[in-house]
């Protein structure tokens, strides 16, 4: 059915994650004969470790603190709504002439 067990580690990090860490967790991976991780920080990863997942086995992902946010305001999680702004656009058909 495609069902794996995929396992995740989030830091709470200030500055870059290097590859070192990534590669802590992917021996954690190995450990359990993990095929897919999911490696989440609320600061960056470093280009190193960007590029160390690029070619390994297991699958890992990356999310830094910016696509967290940009993927909690899309679901609407942990967020609240401060303001709404209404966009209006010409409805040319009013105008048009008979």
């Amino acid at each position: 059915m495609g069902l794996d067990v995929i396992y995740l580690q989030a830091k709470r990090w200030e500055g870059n994650v290097g590859r070192p860490e990534i590669q802590k967790f992917v021996g954690a991976l190995y450990g359990k004969k993990a095929k897919k991780g999911v490696f989440i920080t609320t600061g960056k990863f470093s280009d190193e470790a960007i590029e160390y997942v690029r070619n390994i086995d297991p699958k890992v992902i990356l999310i830094d603190g910016w696509s967290l946010a940009n993927f909690m305001i899309d679901v609407n999680l942990g967020v609240s709504t401060t303001t709404v702004y209404e966009i209006k656009r010409i409805d040319s058909d009013y105008f048009m002439e008979e």
